[in-house]
């Protein structure tokens, strides 16, 4: 019998983690037994959505939440040192001073913060951002600092001044580099990001070199050259990494030029019997710092430990797509045209946010192939984009369309077999295919992803993976699964119909008739938005109110500290004097932190659940109702002041988005709803961007339709022009209850108006009334109107929906101790819990202060 082989792992992150997932996969631990030394407290977790952690907590990104695997022949230890390798003797020695025998080795030590020797970087409150426990250390300073500073606008020091900016801080971004994200995007991309950051209050300083971090024994400032310094109390160093190749140099391994072990393509080391993966490595001298080449070279390893030796690791994809502070952000294939062939094509949309670049190539046949590209602003082409990068597929005659918004001429390119759609794992649409093919095992996107790891990692490919599954599912005929859930086998719009049809008004009559179980937080909250479409009741009337979540539960929207905010409806943006007064008198004895906002509202945030019933009464005793910020439903009609006051307007702008927003207040609907009416051309409103936008003419009134802000900005489109208010407002009843009753759950309108068939399907029914749905849309509008109420008033009067705002049931005058807040700028400042918030939580009773 042989004798079974010892295979030690150094490091237990995400690469680390990922090889003993292929080992076990593949059957490694057949003739390995397998120890993981991990030198953290906690197994692997997901650092690529570290930022989450304030949100999610540590066991929503832990890979292992358990701490061990299924598998008895692998071992993880943690809180397990590594200081010394003996490679002669083949033998680790831990901290502890423990020796450990191995057979083979496998070195994921990751990599560490490059934090640079300026004065002060040892000083209290300076920090780096890489482990659960920096942010941990992180937050416990922020509860007594005011301004934070990150030192590095790339990638991750952008994802280090999201945490300060979640955290509350006043939060600058030192860089100095000439832009941000220097190494993935250029300088037209780079502004763009910049204008998208700044409007969310954070300040960018690029081209700035830091020369200090100020104070004697806790941050004061820090110091610019040539620059004014900058006054803050907290200092964030993410200003790159570099390899944690020590152990390698101590153990005499051959290390690469600018640092990291040197590897083969086998990413085997200078020593037969030790391997090296991950950004502690260096393939071909050069160091990987993102988790897609971390992972390829784990599996290369996997390969050759089993006999294989056909994978190999020539290079990685270092294209990236991710969320930065909101603004989506994607780089990939050749994104600053070094080929000399080179062409650029460029889209930018400075008003909307949005830049987009492609680098193409012109083929002997006169075609263009695609070497890269860069977005920012809508990066929802990305997934079908990179693919095509080295995928030999010719691109359209006029490459400037895969680039262009649909209602400017843009066009969708299929993909060709041997795309890679997941590059985090290396995942083709032929791997994608075969999975839910003839003899394949799937039958979901979900199950794809598990299956082959597509969208697994950094999800920025899961909306591809889902739509290569229903295309396919398609194209062989076999009816694709749009269940709303498991507890309903058909779609939003499906159940809509079938509520409608029925007359039902209880969740429990629904799923008796036409469904299973108990339901879910998916189908609870779709059929409470269902039933208040078409009944317009209460939110909080019987047994529905059991359907909502948190917002709807309490009408009011729960903020990060468990305190809610209260929004008045201040339609079109007009409010009297007297109104104002007792918007201040309120926040003022409540002590209430008060903003006007970009939708033309005044925020009240900060109120205690108990208080919102009476802080309400004094709102609508002065005449003021429910903004209805807590639901899916219409929020706002933007306007500007329109021809009473501007001497370009030709319209009564005002007079019109009072009148829309009156007409419509309370309608819900599968997502929330945004309105805008400009009084000109000049769109002081800023009416295309929102769902519904109305531009006045001389002749009357554009209506546009399908535009959001939101993490995927889109413009609205032209549906009518020169309407009169009658058309306007037929167009528009029309246009909301055709949404309404079709669009699928949380689906934005300018997703919807893609799905339902494009811009000119829907004119077609809402404006030309093709199918003679036109009459049945009106009436049903017409029954939201005739029945609306404030759901504020009709809770202050009734003794059973006040009960509902208690604090702890057993003693409801406790305050909850948990909450506190901090002053800043005047006002107050929600001082945050440890961990995530809890959407259950108790909150006490305040009253007046």
């Amino acid at each position: 019998m042989n004798q079974r082989k010892q295979l030690v792992v150094v490091g237990h992150g995400m690469v680390g983690h990922r090889f003993v997932q292929a080992a076990i996969e593949r059957g490694l631990t057949e003739t390995h037994d397998i120890t993981i030394l991990g030198e953290e407290p906690r197994p692997a977790y997901d650092r690529v959505a570290l930022t989450s952690f304030f949100e999610r907590g540590a066991d929503a990104l832990s890979f292992l939440p358990g701490g061990a695997y299924d598998d008895p022949r692998v071992r993880l230890r943690l809180n397990a040192e590594v200081v010394a390798i003996s490679p002669r003797q083949r033998v680790v020695t831990l901290a502890s001073g423990e020796d450990l025998h191995y057979d083979e080795l496998v070195l994921a030590t990751g990599a560490y913060p490059f934090v640079p020797p300026v004065p002060g970087k040892d000083l209290r409150n300076v920090f780096v951002y890489r482990t659960i426990e920096d942010l941990e250390a992180i937050r416990a300073a922020s509860r007594k600092a005011k301004v934070g500073a990150v030192i590095g606008g790339g990638l991750l020091g952008l994802e280090a001044a999201n945490a300060l900016h979640q955290l509350g801080l006043e939060t600058h971004v030192v860089e100095l580099a000439p832009r941000l994200m220097a190494v993935q995007i250029d300088d037209a991309a780079g502004s763009t990001l910049n204008r998208h950051i700044e409007t969310l209050g954070l300040r960018v300083h690029t081209g700035a070199m830091t020369e200090a971090v100020l104070g004697k024994d806790k941050v004061t400032g820090l110091a610019l050259k040539d620059r004014n310094p900058l006054d803050v109390d907290l200092v964030v160093f993410s200003a790159g990494i570099r390899p944690r190749d020590a152990l390698g140099r101590a153990a005499d391994l051959d290390i690469a030029e600018r640092g990291g072990i040197l590897v083969d393509e086998h990413c085997r080391t200078s020593d037969e019997h030790i391997w090296a993966i991950g950004e502690c490595a260096a393939p071909g001298g050069r160091m990987y710092g993102l988790v897609a080449p971390g992972y390829a070279m784990a599996e290369v390893v996997v390969d050759a430990l089993l006999g294989g030796g056909v994978g190999a690791f020539t290079g990685a994809d270092m294209s990236t797509k991710l969320k930065l502070l909101g603004v989506d952000v994607a780089s990939f294939g050749d994104a600053f045209a070094t080929d000399e062939d080179a062409l650029e094509v460029v889209y930018a949309d400075a008003v909307a946010g949005v830049y987009k670049k492609l680098v193409v190539k012109e083929l002997a046949s006169g075609g263009y192939e695609l070497l890269g590209g860069i977005l920012v602003g809508d990066a929802s082409s990305y997934g079908v984009l990179r693919p095509l990068v080295g995928s030999g597929m010719e691109l359209p005659d006029n490459p400037e369309e895969l680039i262009l918004p649909a209602s400017r001429g843009g066009l969708e390119l299929g993909l060709p077999d041997d795309a890679q759609v997941c590059s985090c794992n290396n995942v083709t649409k032929a791997d994608i295919v075969a999975a839910v093919s003839d003899g394949g095992s799937c039958d979901s996107p979900s199950c794809v992803t598990v299956c082959t790891k597509a969208g697994s990692t950094c999800g920025s490919c899961k909306t591809v993976v889902k739509k290569i599954v229903e295309d396919h599912f398609a194209s062989v005929g076999k009816v694709v699964d749009r269940s709303l859930c498991e507890h309903f086998a058909m779609t939003r719009q499906e159940l809509f119909e079938v509520v409608a049809v029925h007359g039902y008004n209880r969740f429990d009559d629904i799923v008796e008739g036409h469904g299973r179980g108990r339901g879910c937080d998916i189908c609870k909250p779709a059929v409470a938005s269902i039933l208040a479409s078409l009944l317009n009741h209460h939110v909080l009337e019987g047994s529905n109110a059991t359907l909502q979540d948190t917002n709807d539960a309490y009408l009011a929207n729960l903020q990060k500290n468990g305190t809610y905010s209260v929004v008045p409806r201040i339609p079109g943006g007009e409010i009297t004097p007297d109104k104002l007064i007792v918007i201040g008198e309120v926040a003022r004895d409540y002590g209430l932190y008060t903003k006007i906002t970009g939708g033309q509202r005044i925020d009240l945030f900060g109120a205690r659940m108990e208080d919102l019933p009476a802080i309400w009464k004094r709102l609508v005793d002065a005449g003021m109702e429910s903004g209805h910020a807590y639901g899916k439903s219409l929020r706002t009609v933007k306007s500007c002041v329109g021809s009473t006051w501007c001497r370009y307007g030709v319209q009564d702008s005002v007079g019109m988005a009072i009148e829309l927003e009156l007409r419509y207040r309370g309608l819900r609907s599968p997502h929330k709803l945004k309105g805008g009416v400009s009084g000109c051309a000049r769109e002081c409103a800023e009416a295309r961007g929102k769902d519904f936008g109305v531009i006045a003419t001389e002749k009357g009134w554009n209506l546009y339709v399908g535009g959001n802000g939101g993490a995927v900005p889109a413009h609205a489109q032209l549906l009518a022009g020169d309407l009169s208010r009658e058309e306007l407002i037929r167009c528009l009843d029309r246009f909301l209850m055709y949404y309404i009753r079709t669009a699928d759950r949380l689906q934005r309108t300018s997703t919807w108006l893609d799905e339902v068939g494009g811009l000119e399907r829907v004119r077609e029914v809402v404006v030309e009334d093709r199918l003679g749905l036109g009459a049945e849309l009106e009436a049903s509008m017409d029954r939201h109107v005739d029945s609306y109420f404030d759901e504020w008033k009709a809770t202050i009067e009734d003794p059973e929906k006040l009960a509902r705002f208690v604090s702890f049931v057993n003693a409801p005058g406790t305050p909850d101790p948990n909450i506190t807040f901090r002053e800043e700028r005047g006002q107050i400042r929600a001082d945050l819990p440890d961990g995530p918030v809890s959407l259950g939580a108790s909150i006490p009773v305040g009253g007046p202060r």
